[in-house]
């Protein structure tokens, strides 16, 4: 059985001495897209944030193609080949667009996704390029936060509230793009406030509670009510 791309053992996680992850288990294979959901606060983007280096008061084990990440720093991480597209997309507003483009790749990780390909997914950008993002609606800089994502070429891709404050038909725009962004066999994990969307883009879910994850496996094998009850703890 081969090795996973990533294994989280036990992790827990802090903020002063308020406890946001609570002992959190589990494995990710080459290609997955794992669906995290879970009620605000319920530990979603603390997790992203572990995995990525963003947070540093943790414990527990995690590895990325069997290498030790757990104490690594968030641009080592990147190096290593995990990416995060961040709630509110948090992109350099002095920079243009192709700078922010630019910047992701600067790690110098070699594979498929590069300035021309990420405006061949996203076309507006190559319109767009000499632009602050301010000047962008915000489906297009969810755009931009995804392209500089992938330029950094990660085998493991980390998506935080794609849809937050985005317009349905925008919403579903850019869902229809995750195939192609995945289909070189790029692994993910994403977070989505809308459930029935998160389950439907997952080929596996994980919802936590508090801090725990309370129910996990394929979305087809566990019924609305159970998914419901692990949701909100009722």
């Amino acid at each position: 059985m081969s090795e996973p791309l990533l294994s989280v053992e036990a992790l827990e996680a802090s903020y002063g001495d308020a406890r946001a992850l609570h002992g959190l288990s589990f494995t990710l294979d080459k290609g997955e897209t794992l669906a995290l959901i879970g009620a605000n606060g319920a530990g979603k983007s603390t997790l992203l944030k572990c995995i990525c280096g963003l947070v540093q008061n943790k414990k527990g084990a995690m590895r990325l193609k069997g290498e030790d990440i757990a104490k690594a720093p968030a641009n080592a991480i990147v190096k290593r080949g995990i990416a995060l597209v961040p709630e509110g997309r948090r992109l350099f507003p002095s920079l243009s667009v192709e700078e922010n483009l630019v910047l992701g790749g600067s790690v110098g990780r070699p594979g498929p996704w590069t300035l021309e390909t990420v405006c061949a997914l996203f076309p507006i950008l190559r319109e767009k390029r000499a632009q602050a993002p301010t000047s962008l609606s915000g489906g297009q800089q969810q755009m931009v936060a995804i392209g500089r994502a992938l330029m950094s070429n990660p085998d493991l891709l980390l998506l935080d509230e794609l849809s937050l404050g985005l317009a349905p038909i925008v919403i579903r725009d850019i869902y229809a793009l995750l195939p192609r962004i995945a289909g070189d066999g790029m692994t993910t994990i994403l977070v989505e406030q809308d459930v029935a969307r998160a389950l439907t883009s997952g080929s596996r879910f994980i919802c936590l509670q508090e801090g725990r994850i309370s129910l996990a496996g394929h979305p087809k094998a566990h019924s609305r009510e159970d998914i419901t009850r692990a949701y909100f703890g009722t």
